[in-house]
């Protein structure tokens, strides 16, 4: 690589987008920084402003901008503020721009990612939720677009690396698929502790810090769920060829076993810049400053089936992956309500999957054709899962 590429980080001030800056930062020769994006974390993003020196920064709420932009001058930066939905499109899909991370939570990284798709970036997909919400649409973005699509969950980032080059032999080579799992916080708990667990105990991750939309969602194993989904799509499977392991090591991060009975896995320190530096250096490999897996610390890795019973929500990706198709579009918004509201003290944990259950069963949708398609799925799965959240706070 002789010319610096330019990125645009999507969602820079979460984990992942704070852990790419770290990444991008060990290599300045090699990129720079095009656009960050936030919300509403104005605090964050004047930070990163100062130290990265981006083209643009963008921030989808217009008050935070406003806010940015005073701040912004105030120290003499010539970083260029924008605001809303539309911004963030533009800034995944400008000309000048090689990669887009994209780690915007939830729905809202739909409409930007497509963006980065239709226009044939090297899209690194760490917003699970274009997949699990676009699904087809989306993988058909990626081809038109002649995007390159890399997954930087590390779990697909893991399934990718174990896979040949070649994606038109996977199909034919691939038996099934093993999404790794620490269990989360909870999976030794009695089950009689689920009505009363805090969203500060939720939000607790025994090896990853994250956001807390997130950290709820790996306490349900909903997270997992979502990415049982997103395998379907990353790898062309049928939904009986994805398998999920409770391994509470998380140093075997994903594997893939073939028809002739080989099993290869993916194995390192439960880091999330391994993933981002190798959807960054892709095909090659740079430094990415996590820290070395020690074998000789390895006291025993272990594995175990997940229990339906602690975890309901998992199950449910399976059921949505034979359901019609916009149906994972309605569990995922029925899930981000059902996580607001917990994390709102509104909903007790072991509802979240009532409002995910309940919700499903009221909507079948259309097959979605197009982005306008999936949003109205998702505002009326929000209604109706909103709907859910007050029948039971009664």
């Amino acid at each position: 690589m002789t010319t610096p590429q330019f990125v645009t980080i999507l969602g820079s001030t979460g984990s992942v987008g704070t852990n790419t800056l770290d990444v991008l930062a060990r290599h300045p020769d090699r990129f720079r920084l095009f656009a960050l994006t936030a919300s509403t974390q104005v605090d964050a993003m004047l930070s990163q402003c100062v130290r990265f020196q981006p083209r643009f920064a963008v921030m989808a709420d217009a008050t935070a901008a406003q806010d940015l932009a005073q701040r912004i001058r105030q120290q003499g930066l010539t970083v260029e503020v924008l605001a809303g939905a539309q911004a963030l499109c533009d800034v995944a899909q400008a000309p000048e721009v090689h990669a887009v991370m994209a780690a915007i939570v939830g729905a809202a990284g739909l409409a930007p990612s497509l963006a980065a798709a239709r226009t044939g970036k090297k899209l690194l997909l760490a917003n699970k939720e274009a997949l699990v919400v676009g699904g087809e649409l989306f993988m058909s973005a990626v081809r038109e677009g002649g995007a390159t699509l890399l997954p930087i969950d590390s779990e697909h980032s893991a399934i990718f690396q174990c896979l040949p080059p070649d994606a038109s032999t996977w199909r034919r080579s691939i038996q099934h698929i093993m999404l790794t799992s620490s269990g989360g916080p909870f999976r030794d708990a009695p089950l009689s502790q689920m009505a009363s667990i805090t969203p500060d105990q939720a939000c607790a991750h025994p090896n990853f810090v994250m956001g807390r939309k997130i950290s709820v969602d790996s306490a349900t194993m909903m997270n997992k769920a979502l990415e049982v989904i997103e395998a379907r799509w990353l790898f062309d499977l049928a939904p009986e060829q994805i398998q999920v392991l409770i391994h509470p090591q998380q140093i075997i991060h994903s594997m893939v076993q073939f028809h002739d009975a080989s099993v290869l896995a993916q194995l390192g320190t439960p880091d999330m810049r391994v993933p981002i530096a190798y959807g960054l250096s892709w095909p090659e490999r740079f430094e990415s400053g996590a820290d070395p897996l020690d074998f000789r610390q390895l006291a025993a890795l272990t594995f175990r089936e997940p229990d339906l019973q602690r975890y309901p929500s998992l199950g449910l990706a399976w059921d949505t992956l034979r359901a019609p198709e916009g149906t994972s579009a309605v569990l995922n918004a029925a899930n981000e309500v059902a996580v607001a509201a917990f994390l709102d003290r509104r909903l007790s944990f072991d509802h979240i999957h009532a409002v995910n259950h309940a919700t499903l069963s009221a909507l079948s949708p259309s097959k979605p054709g197009s982005l306008t398609d999936l949003l109205a799925i998702d505002r009326e799965a929000r209604q109706l899962a909103q709907d859910q959240v007050r029948r039971l706070a009664d």
